[in-house]
């Protein structure tokens, strides 16, 4: 399942929890594109903010409604205790895979952060991806850190952030990682914005934001990559600038959320407080971007 699209979608919420319909809605544009595999619970998935039964239900709810799509759920927690019991809730639920980031509110170490990975491994009996995320972890991996860690028992892939935007750069960093980690993991690139980049570098999966709402428009991108067409790949992904922007400007979270909202495809507010989509002229600046594109 670790190769092509994994498209992200939200978790859209409202004032009584998990917005099912709403969810199940996004779960089912994903199936009708044929992604290559889904992952709830990740960062664009509100997993933070969610309490432990209320990720039991995504979970549940994505497996119910996914088909014959793998989906992939996100078990990060602060407490390797919390980490364990989430990775049960998602063997139960049927998930095909577990992503895991190495959460924190002290400052974690390099043996800290293998010891996590090394009890949870031997815990599963499903692949698990390693979530390397310091946007939001403040944790940096080494290469080193990751070899060690792709030795384990179950890890299956490696979330990597985003590559150089130098095409040479971003050849010469995956190749760098490859070298220390065992041909059966897969290497699969996050951060949209650089993702054509990435798959160029020798990525073999694209763990997508835009891909859990605007599940064709990723998948022409990452086909025209599978195939080595890098130009069209580029000019693809050049075309979605005025995306990427409101990206760098205000996260990628808020943007998808809001263009959930436009679209009528999740209530509003969807996000979990204290967090707020966009308003005023940042929406309207999306709305313009999104009459633009023809996104799908």
């Amino acid at each position: 399942m670790f190769n092509g699209l994994c498209a992200f979608p939200l978790t859209p919420l409202n004032q009584h929890g998990v917005d099912e319909a709403a969810f199940i809605r996004l779960i089912e544009r994903l199936v009708a594109a044929e992604v290559d595999s889904i992952c709830v619970l990740g960062s664009t998935g509100n997993y933070a903010y969610l309490s432990r039964a209320e990720r039991a239900q995504v979970i549940q709810l994505a497996v119910q409604h996914a088909g014959h799509i793998p989906v992939m759920a996100g078990i990060s927690a602060l407490a390797t205790r919390d980490v364990l019991d989430l990775a049960q809730d998602a063997q139960q639920a049927g998930a095909d895979a577990v992503l895991l980031a190495p959460m924190s509110y002290q400052k974690l170490t390099a043996d800290e952060v293998f010891g996590l990975y090394e009890t949870v491994a031997h815990a599963l009996s499903i692949p698990l991806c390693v979530y390397d995320n310091p946007g939001t972890t403040q944790f940096e991996f080494s290469d080193e850190l990751h070899g060690r860690i792709a030795q384990l028992p179950n890890v299956a892939a490696i979330k990597i952030p985003p590559v150089p935007a130098a095409p040479e750069a971003a050849k010469a960093r995956v190749d760098r990682l490859r070298a220390l980690v065992p041909p059966h993991v897969s290497l699969g690139i996050s951060g949209d914005v650089c993702a054509a980049t990435g798959i160029a570098a020798g990525c073999e999966t694209w763990y997508s934001v835009i891909g859990g709402l605007f599940p064709h428009t990723a998948l022409t991108i990452t086909r025209a990559a599978q195939n080595g067409d890098t130009q069209t790949t580029a000019e693809l992904s050049a075309q979605l600038e005025g995306l990427w922007a409101l990206f760098r400007q205000y996260g990628s979270l808020r943007v998808v959320a809001t263009a959930a909202e436009i679209l009528a495809l999740a209530d509003s507010p969807c996000l979990p407080a204290p967090l707020q989509a966009l308003e005023g002229r940042a929406r309207q600046q999306l709305v313009m971007v999104l009459e633009s594109l023809s996104l799908e």
